[in-house]
C-alpha cells in the first residue's frame, strides 16, 4: 500500500503505481501470435536408452527455413569467461566462494528415464532459431536434461547474495541452476540458456539441487503467461520430467514426501540481479563490483555511455523507472510474485525466478499467495514498497562505485520512485477502463472502483474484463445478466450505481469514441484468462498421473489471453473460481 486517502465519503487504499519505459514492449502494444495447435501428447523415451525413439509428434505447425540440428548451433560461454575471473576451484561441493562472478560446474543428469512435458514453439523458433521438429530428437532431449553438454557450452553457476525477507543472508547463488551460454540469434539478440533444476552446486547450501515437477510446471506455465500479457519476464523454453525420487516438506510441516524430479531450460537477456552487485559490495571486492556493472551497461544499456563518469548513477536511474513499471504491470494484472528478496530481482526489470506467486481470484490488496510469508512481507498490496526497498539496497550497493554528488543525486532518484509509480499505474487502469484523455477526477474513479471491489470481493480479472465486453446501454439501464458474474458481485454495493454513474459520464467525455470502439479498446488490455492457482493445481493433479494434456491446453490458452477461446470456455477457465480454490496454498518448497 502507498497511501491512505479520503475521496469524498469513503476511505480509499491507493496502490503505490508505476512509470513505463517506452522502449519495452508494454501492456498497450501486442503484435499478433503465430497460431500453432496441439494434437497430441508427446512422449519422450529416457535419454538412457540404448534405442531412442519418439513416434508422437508435437503437432506444431513446422518452419524448415530453421535449425534442424544442435550441431551447427552457436552456443557459447566464451564472453562471460573472458569478462570475468572464474572461481580457481574446480570441485563441486558447498563452500563460501570469492573473488568471481561463477564457478563451473557441470549439471547432474537425471538417473532415470526422462520425458519431454512442454516446449514453447515461440521461444525455440523465434529466440533460438531452430527448427521445432529437433525437439523431436534424442540429442534435444539430452540437451535439455542436463545430460549432453554442446560444443562451445562451459556451465556454469552464478554466485550472488541477497536480502531475504527484509534480512542481509550473504550468499546464495545458482544453488540449482546451471548457465549454458548463450546464442545470438538472426535478429542479433543475445539470449542466455539455463537449466533449472539440474543438480548441486557450491551455492546450494542444503538443497538437493533439484526442482520438483510442480514447480516446474508452475514456472514453465507463468513465465510464457506474463509474456503473452506483455510483461516482461525470463522465458521457458522446454520442460522434462524424471522418474528421480525428489523428497519435499511442501508445507514445511514435516510431512516429507516422493516427488518427480524435473527441470527447465530458462532463457533470459541475462540473469544478473540486484543480489549480483549486492555480494560483491559486502564482500569489498570494488573492483570486480565496477567490471560487473560496466559489463551490464555495456551489454544491456545501450542509451547509456560506458565511458561517461555519470554512468552508474544513469543506471541506477533507469533499473528504478523500469523496475517501477515492471510492479505496475503486475499490480494491473493482479500478479503476486511471493517472494520479493533482492535476489530476486533482475537488473532488467524482468520478472525472474518464478515460486510460491498467484494471481488473485477476488481483489484483495492483503493477498499472500506464499503460505511461507506468514508477515505478509510480500503481500500485493506492498509489492511496490517493497521494490523501493530493494533498489535503496541496489543503490547502497553501486555507493563504492559513486562520488559524494553522485550518491546525494541517487538518492533524489529513488525519492521520486513513488511519484513515478503512482502516475504509470494509474495511466494502466485509466486503459483497463477504456478512459481517453485527461480528467481530474480519474485518480477518483479508480480508486473507488478498487474499493467496491475490496468490499464486495469481486473477481479482479474479470470485473475489468467483464466491463470490457458489456455495453454502456446495459450498464446505464442495470442491465446485468448472468455471464455479467463478476459485475453482478460489484452491484450488490450500495455505492454500484453511484460509480457507474461516474463512469458512464466520464466515457462520455471520451472525444471522438464509440462504444464498440471503448470495448475493442479494453478487451485488448483486460485478459479473459490467467493462470489462476486452481487452474496450475488441476494441471498438478494430473501431471502427478503423468497427464500433461491440461499442461498443453494452458500452455495454448494462455498464449492468446484477450480473445475468447471455445476450449477455455468449456474448461471454464473464465468462469467463477471453484470453492475448492480458496483452501489452496503455495510454499516456497520446491
Amino acid at each position: 500500500m502507498f497511501a491512505i486517502k479520503e475521496l469524498k465519503h469513503y476511505t480509499i487504499k491507493m496502490m503505490i503505481l508505476g512509470l513505463i519505459w517506452e522502449s519495452t514492449v508494454g501492456i498497450f502494444c501486442r503484435g499478433k501470435s503465430t497460431e500453432f495447435e496441439v494434437v497430441s501428447v508427446p512422449e519422450c523415451d529416457s535419454v538412457d536408452s540404448n534405442h531412442f525413439t519418439n513416434s508422437d509428434r508435437l503437432g506444431y505447425s513446422k518452419i524448415n527455413r530453421k535449425g534442424v540440428s544442435l550441431d551447427q548451433w552457436n552456443l557459447t560461454s566464451q564472453k562471460l569467461i573472458d569478462s570475468f575471473p572464474l572461481d580457481p576451484i574446480t570441485e563441486n561441493y558447498v563452500r563460501q566462494v570469492r573473488d568471481c562472478i561463477f564457478s563451473a560446474v557441470h549439471p547432474e543428469p537425471f538417473n532415470s528415464a526422462v520425458k519431454l512435458v512442454a516446449v514453447s514453439k515461440e521461444v525455440v523458433e523465434d529466440l533460438l532459431d531452430l527448427d521445432l521438429s529437433i525437439t523431436e530428437t534424442k540429442e534435444f532431449i539430452q540437451f535439455v536434461s542436463g545430460a549432453q553438454i554442446l560444443a562451445g557450452s562451459v556451465p556454469l553457476t552464478h554466485r550472488y547474495g541477497g536480502h531475504q525477507f527484509g534480512i542481509w543472508v550473504g550468499q546464495l547463488g545458482d544453488g540449482r541452476a546451471h548457465l549454458l551460454g548463450a546464442y545470438t540469434n538472426r535478429h542479433g539478440i543475445r539470449w542466455e540458456l539455463q537449466l533449472k533444476g539440474s543438480g548441486k552446486t557450491p551455492y546450494s547450501r542444503d538443497g538437493d539441487g533439484r526442482a520438483v515437477l510442480r514447480s516446474s510446471v508452475r514456472e514453465f506455465l507463468c513465465s510464457e503467461a506474463l509474456n503473452y500479457l506483455g510483461i516482461p519476464t525470463t522465458r521457458a523454453a522446454s520442460l522434462v520430467v524424471s522418474n528421480d525420487d525428489i523428497k519435499r516438506d511442501q508445507f514445511y510441516n514435516g510431512s516429507v514426501k516422493n516427488e518427480k524430479g524435473a527441470i527447465v531450460l530458462r532463457v533470459a537477456k541475462s540473469w544478473f540481479r540486484f543480489g549480483s552487485l549486492e555480494i560483491l559490495a559486502y564482500s569489498g571486492e570494488t573492483e570486480l563490483l565496477r567490471k560487473l556493472v560496466d559489463f551490464i551497461i555495456k551489454l544491456h544499456f545501450p542509451l547509456i555511455n560506458v565511458t561517461s563518469s555519470n554512468r552508474y548513477l544513469e543506471f541506477f536511474a533507469q533499473v528504478v523507472t523500469d523496475t517501477s513499471y515492471l510492479i505496475a504491470q503486475w499490480m494491473s494484472v493482479g500478479f503476486a510474485h511471493g517472494v520479493c528478496n533482492t535476489d530476486n530481482f533482475s537488473v532488467l526489470s524482468v520478472t525472474l525466478d518464478y515460486g510460491p506467486f498467484g494471481f488473485m481470484d477476488f481483489y484483495d490488496p492483503n493477498s499472500v499467495p506464499n503460505t511461507s510469508d506468514d508477515e505478509g512481507r510480500y503481500k500485493i498490496g506492498n509489492q511496490a514498497s517493497v521494490g523501493r526497498y530493494n533498489l535503496d539496497k541496489l543503490r547502497k550497493a553501486l555507493k563504492s562505485l559513486l562520488n559524494h554528488k553522485q550518491q546525494l543525486l541517487a538518492e533524489q532518484i529513488l525519492k521520486g520512485y513513488p511519484d513515478l509509480y503512482q502516475t504509470k499505474l494509474m495511466e494502466l487502469f485509466k486503459a483497463k477502463l477504456g478512459l481517453i484523455g485527461h480528467d481530474n477526477n480519474d485518480d477518483y474513479l479508480i480508486a473507488y472502483l478498487l474499493k467496491l471491489m475490496e468490499d464486495t470481493r469481486a473477481d479482479f480479472t474479470m470485473t475489468f474484463r467483464q466491463l470490457s465486453e458489456i455495453t454502456q446501454q446495459q450498464l446505464a439501464a442495470n442491465s446485468i445478466s448472468e455471464e455479467y458474474w463478476a459485475i453482478q458481485d460489484l452491484a450488490r454495493h450500495k455505492k454500484f450505481s453511484y460509480w457507474i454513474n461516474l463512469y458512464l459520464s466520464r466515457l462520455n467525455r471520451n472525444k471522438l469514441d464509440s462504444d464498440e470502439a471503448r470495448k475493442i479498446r479494453m478487451e485488448n488490455v483486460n485478459p479473459r484468462y490467467i493462470l489462476r492457482n486452481w487452474m496450475a493445481e488441476s494441471a498438478n493433479k494430473k501431471s502427478e498421473r503423468s497427464d500433461f494434456s491440461e499442461v498443453r491446453l494452458l500452455q495454448k490458452i494462455l498464449r492468446h489471453p484477450f480473445s475468447k477461446q471455445t476450449e477455455a470456455e468449456e474448461a471454464g477457465y473464465s468462469s467463477r473460481p471453484p470453492s475448492w480454490a480458496r483452501e489452496l496454498r503455495v510454499s516456497c518448497s520446491s
